[in-house]
């Protein structure tokens, strides 16, 4: 066997051997959840395994793999890397795929989807294969945020700071030098006049600036209480173990278990 013949074969072995490594698993609902279904090599048609049309999020554990929309690889077709994809809705791929298969490892692709994270990620999601108990939850806990602060505007009048009225100061001295010029004679006359004519500037201003009243818009805020919780803290109990669990939504009368060893899954 020549050199070309002997890298061919050594070379079609390497891809061969690097399929039959490769592992990737379909998830029914976004973020890793519901239904699992877990391939190890190419299916042509996943209909026949009762799950075309199904994914909706993606864990790569192991090679490379192109997913088709059509049965027998048509229709439209990405390569995805090794890692966890969590929701196929921006490839257009969502509740699409209709078969798949592994694919020699390379640089690039041209049809090569978006990164995916870094490495599979699956952290409390339910496993392919795994065996799923329901276990009674024994307490729930719902855990609120701090208190918000919830502004708004409001329009209000707003007295302006006394300022001199030169209309005002006039009348106001005008009228009170008249009454002023009315009590006593003499001296005593020309005193009240000029003492009427003082305190009534002062009057006549005062009265002015009663009216010096300006609408504007005031910002109000308050603090209040967070109704909507952040998460709910589950308890249950597994064969005499106490464990808890945060969830973003809350609980029904049971949880989902690994029945092995129970961990919580989603």
């Amino acid at each position: 066997m020549n050199n070309s013949m002997k890298i061919a074969v050594a070379a079609a072995a390497l891809g061969m051997a690097t399929q039959a490594f490769a592992q990737i698993t379909f998830y029914e609902g976004d973020g890793l959840r519901g239904r699992a279904y877990t391939a190890n090599g190419q299916v042509r048609d996943l209909g026949r395994v009762g799950y075309n049309d199904r994914a909706s999020s993606v864990v790569v554990d192991r090679g490379q793999w192109e997913v088709c929309e059509d049965a027998n690889f048509r229709g439209q077709c990405m390569i995805l890397r090794r890692g966890s994809y969590e929701s196929l809705r921006g490839m257009g791929l969502n509740n699409r795929i209709s078969s798949v298969r592994p694919v020699k490892a390379r640089d690039r692709y041209d049809n090569e989807a978006p990164p995916p994270i870094a490495q599979p990620s699956y952290e409390w999601r339910r496993r392919a294969g795994e065996r799923i108990i329901e276990v009674p939850v024994s307490s729930v806990h719902a855990v609120v945020g701090p208190p918000e602060q919830r502004c708004w505007v409001e329009r209000q009048q707003v007295q302006e700071p006394p300022r001199a009225n030169p209309g005002g100061v006039i009348a106001g001295a005008l009228i009170g030098g008249i009454l002023g010029h009315q009590i006593g004679g003499g001296t005593g006359r020309t005193v009240a006049t000029a003492g009427g004519a003082i305190a009534g500037a002062a009057v006549g201003n005062n009265v002015a600036n009663q009216n010096n009243v300006s609408t504007r818009d005031v910002r109000r805020c308050e603090n209040v209480g967070n109704q909507q919780p952040q998460y709910w803290d589950v308890s249950y109990n597994y064969r005499g173990v106490e464990h808890h669990v945060q969830m973003s939504n809350p609980p029904g009368n049971t949880v989902s278990i690994n029945a092995k060893t129970g961990e919580p899954r989603g």
